[in-house]
């Protein structure tokens, strides 16, 4: 409607237009429309990445094989569980699923080398949000959730060291 009076009158629109681009979104003088744009794009592309990257224990086994790669085996056991050991990088993700939901997680490198304890306190957050607390007893290393939902342990595991995460009945 603005436009049309303002054409009635004999102004020029594409001035305008100009006027309004050079001036930015209005809020913020050095920030255009475009920038804007851009900006919000790439924040919410990130954030999708960042959720689709990652699984942890309770996910079901389509999320779980997006985020951890290619299947190396998969194992029916006595007891009506499916492990499912993953290859992704420079890690092996061993996985157990009941009714297809992730009930245990077993991290370690794919050269068997041992985890940095960056790289535990990453597989450990990722897989609760709760603080997770050393509980250490005899030679492995064990921790606990603040909340009592899962405990995990990293010793050797299939002759590599490993992570193992495992959900806790409540």
């Amino acid at each position: 409607m603005l436009a049309f009076a303002l054409f009635a009158k004999g102004t020029d629109i594409s001035e305008r237009r100009i006027q309004r681009e050079q001036f930015g979104c209005g809020f913020l003088s050095n920030v255009r429309v475009e920038h804007m744009k851009q900006s919000i794009a790439l924040v919410l592309a990130f954030c999708i990445i960042a959720i689709s990257a990652s699984a942890n224990l309770g996910d079901n086994s389509e999320r779980i094989e997006d985020a951890y790669g290619t299947i190396v085996q998969r194992r029916l056991r006595d007891d009506g569980t499916v492990s499912v050991v993953y290859a992704k990088g420079r890690y092996l993700y061993l996985v157990t699923f009941v009714n297809r939901q992730s009930i245990s997680e077993s991290y370690s490198r794919v050269n068997g080398a041992d985890l940095s304890e960056k790289e535990i306190t990453k597989f450990l957050k990722a897989n609760s949000a709760a603080k997770w607390v050393p509980s250490n007893t005899g030679t492995e290393r064990r921790f606990k959730t603040s909340d009592g939902s899962a405990e995990a342990t990293y010793g050797i595991l299939n002759g590599r060291p490993a992570l193992t995460v495992r959900e806790l009945k409540r």
